[in-house]
């Protein structure tokens, strides 16, 4: 049989995966699914799935009636009999099926059942505990799932079909549209746009409730949604995860997305799906239509699922830390984790906890919880409130098997703890970001003994967490799970997993990396501008007494900070910026906002005045807001935040949301834990570092979708901070990637020597490949081949991302030349041939990371992809080139790289560039500059490796790496004579930016 790459190929490897078998098995053996399904009793194996009929399913009620009577009848054959006395016995079950669901939603009669007259039916049976008893896992085992293939669902076109749906009992889960990205086509793009364009949402099946998800899935990527709204429709990621970002890694046992069909399709998966994470969101008043699905994201039932099975092993008395990035839905997988810890018990049924303590600052979450105790238990009223030492104890008493608790209260929790020492708690701790303020902190410091604070007397929520923590002895009858998008070193000591090295590591870890790639943050440092300012004092007297000198720089610099004129200086550039980029091209439809960080109230409370005078210039077009704590005196005037507003403090969050207050002025309050999606543009005039500098700047990540907001709407215009301190900050979070030079090609013979040399594959897997290629073995033994390929050109070589369109341009390069000449040269290149097919493949797993990909793309014309499922021919064959006519040029040796060619410039302009940038501070003449400068250049020149290792080398990549180790032998060199020059080169961004520009200067 030939083997093909194509959907099709992907729909039987899934419902083989899941059944045993394959309609294209079937029809081999000469046999249909019926006698399949009846020949190997209840279920095939796989996952115990049977194979679906097409034919079964009906359209009208969205139904496979044959599993669905099926299962009646067997599993409730005495309810089934008090129906069947009517003639119309069938249609008065269907219609009364249809109309539950339609006001309710499938989910509802999944959990919930369904009652028809005086016969009560069960519809799904739910997945035993480890008590249950033998009766309830039976019952498990009797629920029927199937997987059908090519289901024509629409009663307006009979021929429009799905690629996949899934039941059980009957029932649709999920439909699947399958896309293959061996034929060009991706989840993404094609699958996406089937659903939102081409598929008819007013068809039963594909109505709001009728079923739980939709997914989009090809071999690397899966997307789902539960909503069908035409072109409204929104997709969610339900990817695991590759090195931290977006995507899926590599499967060395088959294709990326396995771990749909292979984890999250089992029987037991489902059961969990259904009973313990899927919600349905809205008013209770509101219609099914205006409401709608919450279905977990891939790492929200990763962690939940992994924390629940690491509870069950290990028993009560660990520690657990969470590092789940902002834009992860932290609040739902906090919510899932407090139910479900209320339910492990041990094997005699005992609840392993007799409380949940969760410890937050967030109503939302509040809310949540109460909320979702609806749909996942029948007893409703376990949540309490513990905002006292003696509530605990009470709540406890009356039952309540979930308790919610703030963060200054964690101190008196952990005491009643301690007291409590016969009973088990599972304390969650949702470190969100949020800071302790006055009286609040003044409490927690007469408890717990001094703690750090900023000037508005705010303690960190982590130090207060960690001191509370060894106030007390850990106690092994509670164990912890802390949730955080940014632990300090001590919270991983405190909570982390220890690794056999001795380190600290996340129990589980949702990146910012990856929220940023799967576009639910943004990247605030995408355009993160300094502004460096320089003063000029004059000695109020001619002799300065003698002084520290570090100490006098700084406090010298703080005067000219809080200085009115620098104040006003620095306010106007905001203010023009402010109005000119955000305010008159309307950005977010007209309702951007900004927010001004400084370096102390007084500052702020400067600003504020400063900012609001300017304002009057432009008739005052919008309000300006400042939050602070406590009072301030400034000048002789008292000023506190609500006496600056006009309206109490607590409502700063609320007024700042209406449109006309545009700006925020802050020193430290709503640093932390403050979200307004608004937010697109930030003015810092104050030192940040660590984790203040992550979660300050990440105000302005929150998604606004109904707002278009997007990366290139986020600004940063930064006086204080330079560059390279805010990037440190953010890489323990974040990796981010460079940018370098660009590239030149040659013909095939040096296209295909460059790509051996890089190391991305081994000349053996290239073989293997071909051999594999051409017995026609199914797509999922070829996978793990070219997957691996990928990883090391994505990942493990380190390539930045320059060097991967070098090299993916190359690849392409290779691909084009060799398609069209292969048929008309007079000789054989086995090797090229084989490098052909291998490259084929790879390339539209060669991912590049930047905003000139798809200019890269059009560099060169994309292979036709849509090919690959098509028989092969064999190696000692002609190719079969395309019927259409085409011109033939020759083989290009230097085909455009990834960029033009830099502009030269004149040597004055490139000295007068670069000391305007680097130089101004540095006490030495222009001519004593200019004479550094020369020197250099001609050093570089003179030196033995230029001519043949740089000038001569007409590769790109190893041109460069030749010339950067030039400049640094001429650097070490010219020490000798120029210390205070040397001492400037230890900057990493001056280098890098002098190299660049004696590069430019040396090409003139």
């Amino acid at each position: 049989m030939t083997s093909k790459y194509n959907e099709q190929a992907l729909e039987s490897l899934i419902e083989k995966a899941l059944t045993g078998s394959s309609l294209e098995d079937l029809r081999e053996q000469g046999t249909n699914i019926a006698d399949a399904n009846d020949k190997y009793g209840q279920y095939l194996s796989g996952k115990g799935y049977y194979l679906g009929d097409a034919l079964d399913f009906d359209k009208i009620y969205a139904l496979d009636t044959h599993r669905f009577w099926n299962f009646l009848q067997v599993t409730q054959a005495k309810e089934f009999a008090k129906l069947q006395v009517y003639g119309d016995w069938k249609l008065k079950i269907l219609e009364r099926y249809d109309r539950m669901v339609k006001k309710y939603g499938v989910l509802r009669v999944l959990k919930k059942g369904l009652d028809v007259d005086n016969a009560h039916f069960t519809l799904f049976y739910e997945a035993p505990s480890a008590s249950s008893a033998q009766a309830v896992r039976d019952n498990f085992e009797h629920n029927q799932f199937a997987v059908t293939r090519q289901v024509r669902y629409s009663n307006l076109n009979p021929g429009e079909e799905i690629d996949m749906v899934i039941t059980v009992n009957g029932m649709p889960l999920c439909t699947i549209e399958l896309k293959n990205t061996w034929t060009g086509q991706t989840a993404a793009v094609q699958g996406i746009y089937q659903y939102k364009h081409t598929r008819d949402s007013n068809q039963p099946l594909l109505q709001f409730g009728r079923c739980l998800v939709h997914f989009a899935v090809d071999t690397d990527e899966v997307y789902m949604t539960t909503k069908l709204q035409g072109k409204d429709t929104f997709f969610l990621p339900f990817n695991k995860g590759d090195d931290m970002g977006k995507g899926n890694p590599v499967n060395p046992n088959g294709h990326r997305t396995a771990y749909l069909w292979e984890e999250t399709f089992s029987k037991e998966s489902w059961a969990s799906i259904i009973q313990h994470f899927m919600l349905l969101e809205g008013k209770d008043s509101d219609p099914l239509s205006k409401k709608f699905y919450i279905f977990p994201r891939y790492h929200q039932l990763d962690v939940v699922q992994r924390l629940i099975a690491d509870v069950r092993t290990e028993g009560v008395g660990s520690t657990y830390l969470i590092q789940h990035s902002a834009g992860s839905g932290k609040s739902n997988s906090i919510t899932w984790t407090a139910f479900q810890l209320i339910e492990v018990e041990d094997q005699q049924g005992t609840p392993l906890f007799d409380s949940v303590i969760v410890v937050t600052d967030r109503r939302v979450l509040d809310r949540q919880l109460r909320d979702n105790i609806k749909s996942f238990s029948e007893v409703k009223n376990i949540i309490g409130a513990a905002f006292s030492s003696s509530d605990l104890r009470l709540a406890l008493e009356s039952g309540k098997r979930i308790v919610i608790t703030t963060i200054q209260k964690f101190p008196h929790i952990l005491e009643d703890i301690d007291d409590m020492s016969d009973k088990r708690f599972a304390i969650i701790i949702d470190e969100a970001h949020s800071s302790q303020g006055g009286s609040a902190a003044d409490k927690m410091n007469q408890v717990l003994g001094k703690l750090d604070t900023n000037e508005e007397g705010e303690v960190d929520a982590q130090d207060l967490i960690l001191r509370a923590m060894e106030a007390r002895k850990m106690r092994q009858n509670a164990s912890y799970f802390a949730f955080t998008a940014t632990p300090k070193n001590a919270t991983l000591e405190r909570f982390g997993t220890k690794q056999a090295d001795g380190s600290f590591k996340p129990f589980h870890l949702y990146s910012m990396k990856q929220a940023i790639e799967e576009g639910f943050i943004l990247d605030v440092l995408a355009n993160y501008t300094t502004f460096r300012s320089y003063y000029q004092l004059q000695k109020s007297v001619e002799d300065n007494p003698e002084f520290n000198t570090g100490k006098a720089q700084k406090r010298l610099k703080a005067f000219v900070e809080r200085d009115p004129r620098t104040i006003q200086a620095k306010a106007r550039i905001m203010l023009q910026h402010f109005l000119q980029q955000v305010y008159y091209k309307k950005l977010l439809k007209g309702k951007a906002k900004a927010m001004v960080v400084t370096q102390s109230i007084e500052s702020a409370i400067r600003y504020y005045h400063a900012l609001k005078l300017i304002l009057t210039e432009y008739d005052n077009l919008f309000k300006i807001v400042i939050a602070f704590s406590g009072k301030k005196l400034v000048d002789g005037i008292e000023y506190t935040e609500a006496s600056l507003n006009g309206f109490p403090d607590s409502e700063t969050k609320d007024k700042f949301d209406e449109d006309d207050n545009r700006i925020l002025v802050v020193a430290n309050k709503y640093l932390t834990g403050f979200d307004q999606p608004k937010l697109t543009t930030m003015y810092v005039d104050k030192k940040l570092q660590g984790v203040l500098c992550v979660q300050a700047l990440s105000r302005l990540n929150r998604s606004a979708n109904k707002y278009g907001k997007k990366t290139e709407n986020l600004f940063v215009l930064d006086f204080f901070n330079d560059g390279a301190d805010i990037k440190a900050a953010f890489d323990p979070f974040y990796t981010a990637t460079s940018l370098s030079g660009a590239t030149d090609v040659n013909v095939l013979h040096d296209l295909k020597d460059s790509l051996d040399d890089s190391g991305i594959y081994e000349w053996h897997e290239v073989e293997i490949f071909n051999t594999k290629f051409f017995q026609s073995v199914p797509a999922d033994q070829l996978s793990p081949i070219i997957d691996q390929a990928a990883l090391r050109f994505n990942n493990t070589l380190d390539l930045n991302e320059e060097q991967k369109a070098d090299l993916k341009i190359k690849a392409k390069h290779f691909v084009k030349v060799y398609g069209q000449v292969a048929a008309v040269i007079s000789f054989e290149n086995m090797f090229w041939e084989k490098l052909f097919w291998f490259l084929k493949f790879l390339i539209p797993k060669m991912i590049i990371k930047r905003k000139e990909d798809e200019l890269l793309d059009e560099l060169l014309d994309a292979v036709d992809l849509s090919t690959y499922g098509i028989e092969r021919v064999r190696l000692n064959e002609s190719l079969l080139l395309d019927k259409g006519e085409s011109t033939l040029d020759p083989a290009n040796a230097n085909p455009r790289g990834a960029h033009g060619d830099d502009e030269t410039d004149a040597l004055d302009k490139i000295i007068r560039d670069f000391n305007d940038r680097w130089f101004a501070d540095w006490e030495a003449t222009p001519e004593d500059k200019r004479q550094v400068y020369e020197t250099f250049t001609q050093r570089i020149a003179d030196h033995p490796d230029y001519q043949q290792k740089y000038v001569d080398n007409l590769d790109p990549y190893t041109r460069e790496l030749a010339y950067k180790k030039i400049f640094d032998d001429v650097a070490l060199s010219m020490r000798k004579f120029q210390m205070e020059f040397a001492k400037r080169l230890m900057d990493d961004q001056f280098k890098q930016e002098f190299r660049s520009s004696t590069q430019r200067y040396l090409e003139r």
